[in-house]
């Protein structure tokens, strides 16, 4: 990271020490309102103090540990029964395995319309309305 990208044109090129007491104005997208907003509810003059507030250091390492912390039993279960569902909804995910004898397809297999018919849905209905038929007779 470029440290110039993130303070005012008059700190560019200063050395950490002096951006470090620098007031907290310094940094790019905090005005002087907001500094001495910052000032009054904390007592934060510098960019040293407020990289201190005890406030700041308790969100970093929440944030941290939140990146890192490990899913409950019940959520994990929750998880692999979802992962397990998906695997089983889209087998179609899985890779193909490839027979070294297969070079290629003579004659393309029939094919449903699906836009009509979704998995044979007509003649599903039709051989029920044939059974029907057939109990009846």
């Amino acid at each position: 990271m470029n440290i110039d990208t993130i303070v005012d044109k008059e700190y560019v090129e200063k050395s950490f020490r002096e951006l470090a007491d620098a007031p907290i104005s310094a940094l790019r997208g905090l005005s002087a309102k907001d500094a001495k907003a910052l000032q009054t509810a904390f007592g934060v003059t510098s960019v040293r103090d407020l990289a201190q507030l005890k406030f700041v250091r308790w969100a970093c390492a929440i944030a941290i540990l939140a990146d890192e912390e490990q899913l409950a039993p019940a959520e994990k279960a929750k998880e692999d029964l979802l992962d397990d569902a998906v695997e089983m909804t889209f087998p179609a995910s899985d890779p193909i395995s490839v027979d070294a004898g297969i070079t290629r397809i003579e004659v393309a297999p029939d094919k449903v319309d699906a836009q009509h018919d979704h998995q044979n849905a007509g003649k599903v209905e039709e051989s029920t309305e044939l059974g029907r038929e057939a109990e009846t007779t």
